[in-house]
């Protein structure tokens, strides 16, 4: 992906790395559209910033499909989608009424959203001669946070997706860029934008930015502090990263 000379869609933009991307992105020469549910917040950042906006709710299939027509209609050289969508939720699943309405919720949210949202560009970004499918999955892809049995299990299907997705679409002039963030502080879940072992949002913006720009070719974007949790696996120490990556965490049971 270049970093720069695009028309790029990111919804799940009204905070957050969302928003972060989309002021670095429009900083380095980028038409970026925002999206989100709140019209008023959309209002604010489009006085503030420049941005279009749309307002879209990625958990609704019609509201995707009808911000999708606005988006192409306005913006028909569009060749950057960020198929952003998320939420994370502590569960607790030794019963069900501890995490069946926060699994669905969450894989309404973090699965079906990008996929509709892909589903809804990738005709049109076919027509483009140079376009890019941006996915975001998590380092919790890799290595799993107990507390968070279902956000984890949907950032691995991201994974998964993209992977896939892109060797089908080798055909195409469409890329597919998956951004793996580590913890990043911001107010994903409650304390996080306080945790002392999260990232800056900044300082990971930053490194996504760098990456981005010196490594136009890549499947991955992996900021270093991810890689201890992307590659346990590969390393053959995964047991101890996930016994580290849980071991600052109190049990739900407690």
């Amino acid at each position: 992906m270049n970093i720069s000379g695009n028309t790029i869609f990111i919804p799940g933009a009204t905070s957050g790395i969302g928003l972060a991307l989309a002021l670095r992105f429009q900083e380095r020469g980028n038409t970026v559209i925002i999206g989100g549910r709140r019209a008023a917040l959309l209002e604010q950042l489009k006085n503030e910033h420049g941005f279009d906006t749309v307002q879209v709710d990625t958990t609704d299939a019609a509201r995707i499909t009808a911000a999708a027509q606005d988006v192409i209609a306005r913006h028909p050289d569009l060749n950057v989608l960020v198929a952003m969508a998320g939420i994370m939720r502590a569960e607790d699943w030794h019963r069900p009424e501890g995490f069946l309405a926060s699994a669905e919720e969450t894989i309404t949210t973090n699965l079906l959203g990008p996929i509709r949202l892909i589903g809804a560009f990738v005709e049109h970004l076919q027509t483009r001669q140079d376009a890019t499918i941006v996915t975001v999955s998590s380092g919790l892809a890799h290595t799993p946070l107990a507390f968070t049995p279902s956000y984890n299990a949907t950032k691995a299907a991201i994974h998964m997706l993209s992977e896939s997705i892109r060797l089908q679409l080798a055909d195409t002039s469409v890329k597919v860029l998956e951004l793996v963030p580590p913890l990043v502080a911001t107010e994903l879940m409650p304390g996080q934008s306080d945790d002392p072992n999260a990232l800056p949002l900044a300082d990971f913006i930053d490194e996504v930015t760098e990456l981005i720009e010196t490594q136009p070719e890549a499947h991955e974007i992996l900021v270093e502090r991810v890689k201890f949790l992307r590659f346990g696996e590969v390393r053959g120490d995964y047991e101890q990263v996930v016994a580290t990556l849980n071991s600052g965490h109190r049990d739900l049971a407690d």
